[in-house]
C-alpha cells in the first residue's frame, strides 16, 4: 500500500476528504521526524515506538572494490511494533 492508498483508506473510513486527511497526515510525520531529531522517544500504544538509536563506527567491506572503508557513528530511527501490533498480523 502507497501513501496515496492509505490516506484514500483512511478519508473513507473517517468520513474526512482526502485534502483534509492527508494534510493531518502530513504533520503527523512531520511532527514524528521532528521529535526524533530532537531525541524524543515516540510511543502510540497498540502499535509501536519510534526511536533513534547510536550507531557505531566500523570497518565495513566496498563490494565493488573490495577495499575496507569505515562507516562513521551515526544515528538510526528505529521502529518496534508492540505485541499488539505484532499479534495483529499473525
Amino acid at each position: 500500500m502507497k501513501k496515496n492508498d492509505l490516506i484514500a483508506k483512511i478519508a473513507e473510513r473517517t468520513g474526512k476528504s482526502k485534502a483534509a486527511t492527508r494534510a493531518v497526515f502530513d504533520e503527523s510525520v512531520k511532527v514524528i521526524a521532528e521529535a526524533l531529531a530532537e531525541g524524543e522517544t515516540i510511543s502510540l500504544l497498540g502499535f509501536g515506538t519510534f526511536k533513534v538509536t547510536e550507531v557505531k563506527e566500523r570497518t565495513a567491506n566496498n563490494p565493488l572494490t573490495k577495499k575496507k572503508i569505515k562507516v562513521p557513528a551515526h544515528k538510526r530511527p528505529v521502529f518496534k511494533a508492540s505485541p499488539k501490533l505484532k499479534e495483529s498480523v499473525k
